[in-house]
């Protein structure tokens, strides 16, 4: 039977507490992570031999080892060193570092499809590594790597319910507290499949109306 004093008393208050936190994690990670990305795929495309190979150990790595891992790592390990991070804060970070390994290899991959005639038509007009990277490869990349950091983005929103393992208590957090606390598990997490549909859904659009905004001309869909 559909309890509205539980629904709305307590349930519903409680997870948009958690979706607040949620959002508040998502969209500086996604952002920040695909910048870091970009960047990071940037230099493991033409970066000095040491430069890349820095870049690719820190792909490896944290693409090895799983992001509750990290979020461990980061709350709990590096406390023991002097180095101390709030809840949020490790989340974020967390979802930072992992977001753009990711999103570096989706830069990598896009920059190895862009012509190479393109760069040398650039050096031949005198542009140095830097602009040529900057102005003319840089671009063409994050158009041809958008649909794959989409999906990464996706993946953000889903993996951002790990945060609750270091107590920052966003919408997996507060659904198990309400869980936990009334034993209605079904009605629980039920709302927040739901929540997190609801973020996927709305993201899935926002990152469509992107690719279509900004697809290179004479490709993909009119």
């Amino acid at each position: 039977m559909f309890d509205s004093a539980f629904v709305f008393g307590e349930l519903l208050p409680a997870l948009n507490r958690g979706l607040m936190v949620s959002i508040a994690l998502i969209v500086p990670a996604s952002i920040i992570g695909f910048a870091g990305g970009l960047a990071l795929g940037c230099l493991r495309g033409f970066g000095s031999p040491w430069m890349r190979r820095l870049g690719d150990w820190y792909t490896a790595i944290v693409r090895g080892v799983p992001l509750a891992v990290q979020l461990m790592m980061i709350y709990f390990a590096l406390p023991k060193i002097g180095i101390y991070f709030e809840p949020y804060g490790a989340a974020l970070l967390s979802f930072i570092i992992c977001s753009a390994a990711y999103h570096s290899e989706y830069v990598r991959g896009a920059l190895l499809s862009i012509s190479q005639g393109q760069i040398k038509a650039a050096r031949a007009l005198g542009f140095t590594t830097f602009q040529t990277v900057v102005w003319i490869v840089a671009p063409q990349a994050a158009r041809r790597a958008l649909p794959g950091c989409g999906n990464e983005i996706i993946y953000l929103i889903k993996y951002s319910s790990l945060a609750y393992l270091v107590t920052c208590m966003e919408l997996m957090g507060e659904g198990k507290v309400v869980a936990s606390d009334t034993f209605r598990f079904t009605e629980v997490f039920i709302a927040v499949g739901a929540y997190y549909l609801v973020m996927v859904t709305l993201a899935t659009w926002l990152l469509h109306w992107l690719e279509r905004r900004f697809r290179i001309p004479g490709f993909g869909a009119v």
